[in-house]
C-alpha cells in the first residue's frame, strides 16, 4: 500500500498554535482523503518551528468506482419537482433517468449514476491546495508581491516550500504535482536554518526523518521534549541542583528549537532576596528558561538557570549563556525594584484618608494603603456593577454573614476580605497578573497578618479549574464563596450570563467552585437565602434568584456526573427548589446505594408500574379518590400494602427530617413485598368504580411516599 509524505515549511510559527496547527493539517486532509473515497491505515502528524508534516501510512492508490441510485418523484410529478431531481442527480434532460414501478405509488424517475474511481495522485493535488488556502490559523499574514493581489495566499508566516511524495515502500514514489501562488510542489526539503541550510532530497518519511536529523532537525516534537527535559536534569544535577520542572513552559521551549542545545545561565545571588514565583515568572515570561533549585529544597531557589538554544556553538555556548544573563539581570532588577517598592509607603498616601475610614485600614501598613488607594481611584471592575472598592464592600458584608455558616472568626473574615484585592495595587502584580492572590498572601503576611487573612488573599481565587484545589480554611471558604457568589449574582442581576460557549466572565467557572467548596467542604448552605441577601445589594438590578439556581443545578449536575453519578439519580433527586446544594448529593448517594440493592431494584420496579398506572388513569379523566378508605378494601393484599404505606410515609418522613436519607431509603423498602403481592393479587381497574377509585388512591399514596426522598419516575430501569 502507498505511503504519504507531505511538509508545509514556513517561516518559524509561533510555539503556541503548532502542536494544534499540525493537527488540524492531519484531520483537514484525512477526512478529505476518506470523503474522496480512499481508505488509509495510519496518519501521523509532526511539526517543528519550521515545519508541519504528515505521514500517512497505508493509503488506497485509488478510490473505488461508485454506482448508486437516486430515486427521483413520480412521472407525474410536476416540471419543477423534475428539475430540481435533474439538478440533484447531475443529468441534463429526463431522458437519461429510468422509470421503475412500484404496486402501491406508480411509475417514478430513477437515476442511474457511475463515477469511476480517481487515482489517489489527482485527489490529493486537488485537496491540499484547498487546505493550504483555507486554513484555521488563529492569526495569518500576505507577503511578497503577490500579497498585493486580491485572494493571494495567506499563512501564519511566509510558506516558503512544499513537499508531497507518494508511493508503496517497494517502488520510487512519486512527486504530486500541485502549486499554490507559484509555490510548487516537490521532493526537496531544508534542514537547521545556521547548521545545514542546504537542500535535501527525500524520497518517503523514514528516509526524510533520517536525513532531517543529519541536517540538525529534531522532527518529534515529544522527542524534543524528552531531550529537553534529559539535559537539563542532567546538567542541573552535575550542578549540585534540581531542576524546577514546566510543562507548560517545556511545550513552548519545544517548539522555539529544532536542534535543542541545554544551556545553564546565572545570575547574582543578591536577587535571590525576591521572592520565588516572582523569579520564576521573570525568567519565565522574559527568556523562556527554567529555574532551579538546591538539592533537597522545597522552596529556595539557586541563582542559576537552564536555557534551551537552537545552536551547538563553537564556544560551548558560553557567549550565549552569557548574553541569556544579561537579559536575565536586566530583568530581575525590575523585579527587585518592584518587590522593595511594594513593600514602601505611596507617594499619595495623604490622599487614602477617606478610604482607609471606610474599610478600617491602618495605613502604616503597606497591604493597608494599596486598598485605600483600590477604593480611592474608583477603579471600576465593570461599568454596570461599580467600581473595585464598592464590589469589596459587597464582598465584605456576605462574607461576614457566611462567616456564620461556615465557621469562620467574623473578625478575621471581615479584614480577609477588605484585603484580599488590595495586591491589584501592587508593582509586582502590575507586571505580573498572574501573581494576583499569591503576593497578596505574601505582603500579608510582610505585615504581620493572622495567617488565615493571608492564605485567604491568596485562596478565595480558589478553585479556579476542575483540577485546582478547594481552600478548607474556613476564613478563606467565606471569603471565597463571597467573592463568587458576587460576581455571579451581579452578573445575572444586570442579565449578562453566559450563552451557548460564550462565558466572557467565566461565570461557569465560578459557579462550579462554589459547587466544590460546599460539597467538599461538607458545608450546608440555604442558596436561596445568600442570593436574595446578594441581590439586594445592586441598586435597581433584579433578583433572579430561580434562574440562577437553576444554573447551579446545571453545574452541580456536570460535578456530579464527573464524579461518576448516574444523570438519572441527579434528574430524580432535584427540584426547582432544592438550594442545599451538599443535602442533593447525600440524596443522589443515598438513593445510589439503595437502588444497588435487590429491595431497591424490586421497589423502584413496583413503584414505577404503580406511576405509570396512576399516570395513564390520571390522563383519560378516571376518578381517583382524594384519600384511600380502608372500608373498600376487598382483598388482604390491600390492606397489608395501606399498613405498609402508612408506616413506610411516617419514617421516612422522620428520616428525611433528621436528614437521615440511608434511612428513608430503609424505611421506603418495607414497601417492596405489599407491592409486589398488591400487583400479583389485586386488580387495579375494579368494575366497581369506587373501589377503582379507592384503588388508585392507593398507588398515589405510594407514589407520594416516595416523592418525599426521589422522583422515582425519573429513574431509568
Amino acid at each position: 500500500m502507498p505511503d504519504l509524505l507531505l511538509e508545509l515549511r514556513s517561516e518559524e510559527i509561533p510555539a503556541r498554535m503548532q502542536r494544534k496547527a499540525a493537527g488540524d493539517l492531519r484531520k483537514m486532509l484525512a477526512d478529505g482523503l476518506v470523503e474522496a473515497g480512499l481508505t488509509y491505515e495510519a496518519a501521523r502528524e509532526y511539526w517543528t518551528p519550521r515545519r508541519l508534516t504528515l505521514d500517512i501510512r497505508g493509503l488506497t492508490a485509488r478510490s473505488k468506482d461508485i454506482r448508486e441510485e437516486i430515486k427521483g418523484p413520480s412521472t407525474t410529478a410536476p416540471e419543477q419537482a423534475v428539475q430540481g431531481f435533474l439538478r440533484k442527480a447531475g443529468l441534463s434532460s429526463i431522458a437519461e433517468a429510468h422509470v421503475h414501478s412500484d404496486p402501491k405509488k406508480g411509475d417514478f424517475y430513477v437515476a442511474h449514476i457511475a463515477k469511476p474511481g480517481r487515482a489517489a495522485e489527482e485527489i490529493i493535488a486537488e485537496l491540499v491546495p484547498g487546505i493550504i488556502r483555507n486554513f484555521p490559523w488563529p492569526k495569518s499574514m500576505r507577503w511578497g508581491p503577490a500579497s498585493a493581489k486580491p485572494g493571494s495566499l495567506r499563512w501564519v508566516r511566509p510558506l516558503q516550500s512544499i513537499v508531497c511524495t507518494f508511493g508503496p515502500e517497494t517502488e520510487e514514489p512519486v512527486v504530486v504535482d500541485f502549486e499554490i501562488d507559484g509555490i510548487r510542489a516537490g521532493n526537496v526539503t531544508f534542514g537547521h536554518r545556521f547548521h545545514a541550510p542546504g537542500a535535501i532530497t527525500v524520497r518517503r518519511f523514514d528516509d526524510y526523518v533520517s536525513k532531517l536529523e543529519a541536517a540538525k532537525v529534531v522532527l518529534d516534537a515529544d522527542r524534543r521534549k524528552e531531550i529537553i527535559l534529559a539535559d537539563a536534569r542532567n546538567i542541573a544535577f552535575a550542578n549540585g541542583l534540581d531542576l524546577v520542572e514546566d510543562e507548560g513552559l517545556l511545550e513552548e521551549v519545544s517548539g522555539l528549537v529544532e536542534w535543542p542545545v541545554v544551556l545553564m545561565g546565572e545570575f547574582e545571588q543578591d536577587f535571590l532576596t525576591i521572592p520565588g514565583e516572582v523569579i520564576r515568572l521573570t525568567i519565565r515570561a522574559n527568556q523562556k528558561c527554567f529555574v532551579t533549585r538546591p538539592q533537597g529544597a522545597a522552596d529556595d531557589l539557586s541563582n542559576r538557570f537552564i536555557l534551551v538554544a537552537n545552536i551547538e556553538a563553537k564556544d560551548g555556548g558560553k557567549e550565549i549563556a552569557y548574553g541569556n544573563g544579561k537579559v536575565v539581570r536586566a530583568r530581575l532588577s525590575d523585579a527587585l525594584y518592584f518587590w522593595k517598592t511594594d513593600q514602601g509607603d505611596l507617594p499619595d498616601l495623604d490622599q487614602l484618608g477617606e478610604s482607609a475610614a471606610k474599610f478600617d485600614l491602618d495605613l502604616k501598613k503597606p497591604l493597608d494603603q494599596r486598598m485605600a488607594r483600590l477604593d480611592h481611584l474608583n477603579v471600576t471592575f465593570h461599568a454596570k456593577l461599580g467600581t473595585q472598592g464598592e464590589r469589596v464592600a459587597r464582598i465584605k458584608r456576605l462574607a461576614e454573614e457566611l462567616a456564620l455558616v461556615v465557621g469562620a472568626d467574623s473578625a478575621l473574615v471581615a479584614r480577609a476580605s477588605v484585603l484580599a484585592k488590595a495586591d491589584l495595587q501592587t508593582e509586582v502584580v502590575g507586571e505580573f497578573p498572574e501573581l494576583q492572590g499569591a503576593m497578596g498572601r505574601k505582603y500579608a503576611l510582610l505585615q504581620g497578618e493572622h495567617a488565615s487573612v493571608a492564605a485567604a488573599a491568596e485562596e478565595h481565587y480558589k478553585p479556579q479549574g476542575p483540577s485546582d484545589r478547594v481552600p478548607t480554611d474556613p476564613v478563606s471558604v467565606a471569603v471565597a464563596l463571597a467573592d463568587k457568589l458576587d460576581t455571579l449574582t451581579g452578573f445575572w442581576a444586570i442579565d449578562e450570563k453566559p450563552t451557548g460557549s460564550k462565558d466572557p466572565f467565566a461565570l461557569r467557572r465560578a459557579a462550579l467552585g462554589v459547587v466544590r467548596i460546599l460539597i467538599e467542604n461538607r458545608i450546608r448552605l440555604a442558596l436561596a437565602s445568600v442570593f436574595a441577601k446578594a441581590f439586594a445589594n445592586f441598586k435597581g438590578g433584579a433578583d433572579q434568584s430561580s434562574d440562577l439556581l437553576a444554573f447551579f443545578h446545571d453545574r452541580l449536575k456536570v460535578y456530579l456526573r464527573d464524579q461518576g453519578a448516574r444523570h438519572d439519580l441527579i434528574d430524580a433527586v432535584i427540584t426547582p427548589a432544592s438550594d442545599d446544594l451538599l443535602q442533593i448529593v447525600r440524596r443522589v448517594e443515598a438513593l445510589g446505594s439503595f437502588l444497588d440493592s435487590e429491595d431497591g431494584r424490586n421497589l423502584l420496579a413496583g413503584t414505577k408500574r404503580a406511576a405509570n398506572i396512576l399516570a395513564a388513569e390520571e390522563k383519560k379523566k378516571t376518578v381517583v379518590a382524594e384519600t384511600v378508605e380502608p372500608a373498600l378494601f376487598r382483598e388482604d393484599a390491600e390492606k397489608k400494602l395501606f399498613a405498609a404505606v402508612n408506616q413506610a410515609e411516617k419514617e421516612a418522613g422522620q428520616a428525611i427530617q433528621n436528614e437521615d436519607f440511608s434511612a428513608a431509603m430503609l424505611a421506603l423498602s418495607v414497601l417492596r413485598e405489599p407491592v409486589d403481592s398488591f400487583f400479583e393479587g389485586v386488580l387495579v381497574n375494579d368494575e366497581d368504580q369506587a373501589v377503582r377509585a379507592n384503588r388508585l388512591a392507593l398507588l398515589a399514596r405510594i407514589r407520594a411516599a416516595t416523592d418525599q426522598v426521589a422522583d422515582f419516575s425519573k429513574i431509568v430501569g
